[in-house]
């Protein structure tokens, strides 16, 4: 029996899971040329978190916003802000698919399911924490 990670093992553990501070998790598996899991989390159903693994990592990642959502006037600041936060926010960074920014993070797959839990709950609470931080440099269609 094989000690990696694996989709359908944490898929199960994240139905089967709440927080300390009572969050309730669904988990959906998408199948495709790269299967996902799409954990969701009670009351932040919006940014659910997307979870790959492969030979070397398990990567979990939220979906910010487009380039578009972004002020022009805006975009440099907004650049060397999350720049500045990357280094402080615990177990996340920034990056972007295309031209959405995301907030991921990465975990060897010897990690247990409960590291993986743990790391979920945190990106979420960095993702919502984000928002918070670069309200005024979004378009207000995004922020409202």
């Amino acid at each position: 029996m094989s000690n990696k990670l694996n989709l359908d093992d944490l898929s199960t553990a994240f139905v089967k899971a709440s927080s300390e501070e009572g969050l309730q998790y669904s988990a959906e598996l998408l199948e495709g040329e790269v299967p996902v899991l799409q954990v969701s989390i009670s009351d932040r159903e919006e940014f659910p978190v997307y979870i790959t693994i492969d030979d070397n990592q398990a990567l979990c990642v939220s979906y910010l916003w487009t380039e578009d959502d972004v002020k022009p006037e805006c975009r440099q600041k907004l650049l060397d802000d999350l720049l500045v936060m990357n280094l402080p926010m615990p177990l996340s960074a920034f990056s972007k698919i295309g031209s959405r920014y995301v907030i991921f993070g990465a975990l060897s797959t010897s990690s247990s399911v409960q590291d993986v839990i743990s790391e979920v709950e945190i990106l979420s609470d960095n993702t919502l924490d984000v928002f918070d931080a670069i309200d005024g440099y979004l378009q207000e269609s995004v922020t409202n």
